[in-house]
């Protein structure tokens, strides 16, 4: 897979949506931190949203420890989107081709962790709807109440050679 850098404030509503299409197939994304031993670590995050201003978002820290001790190392990070929908991939390999391109990076920087807003915990809320009748829901999604926020330097979008090249 090559990299192609994308236009972050342009494309901003398109970031967004391929976010939502691919947290709908995943029910999380991918977060790349570096540790104190300066060796990758990757985190999934099913807390993750995007704001609607552009190049920021957060995410509700409670069991991504790893991430918040690599804070002090450094503050860069990268939110890796792929859309995973069966459909998706099957009409793509039939037709040699992808409407849409399956994955897409954003890079950016941490901010300091804090409490969370009222708006903040009712989209938290409204994401976790569909489970607050199962067990697990009160004790993963009930107490959370610190976010980490993060602003948006660059993305990229994933290329497959010929499959992304009318993209």
């Amino acid at each position: 897979m090559i990299p192609i850098i994308m236009e972050l404030l342009k494309n901003w509503s398109q970031i967004r949506k391929h976010f939502r299409e691919s947290f709908t197939t995943n029910l999380h994304v991918s977060i790349a931190t570096v540790g104190a031993l300066q060796s990758p670590d990757v985190t999934p995050i099913g807390t993750f949203f995007l704001n609607r201003e552009q190049a920021t978002g957060f995410y509700f820290e409670k069991y991504a420890t790893t991430i918040a001790s690599h804070f002090e190392n450094t503050t860069n990070v990268c939110v890796l989107a792929v859309n995973s929908n069966r459909w998706f991939w099957i009409y793509s390999l039939f037709s040699n081709r992808f409407k849409k391109h399956p994955a897409i990076k954003l890079y950016g920087q941490l901010g300091e962790r804090r409490l969370a807003t009222e708006e903040e915990l009712k989209r938290l809320r409204r994401r976790m709807k569909r489970t607050r009748m199962l067990k697990g829901h009160q004790y993963l999604w009930n107490t959370m109440t610190y976010v980490r926020p993060i602003s948006f330097t660059h993305a990229s979008k994933m290329k497959l050679g010929k499959m992304t090249q009318l993209l």
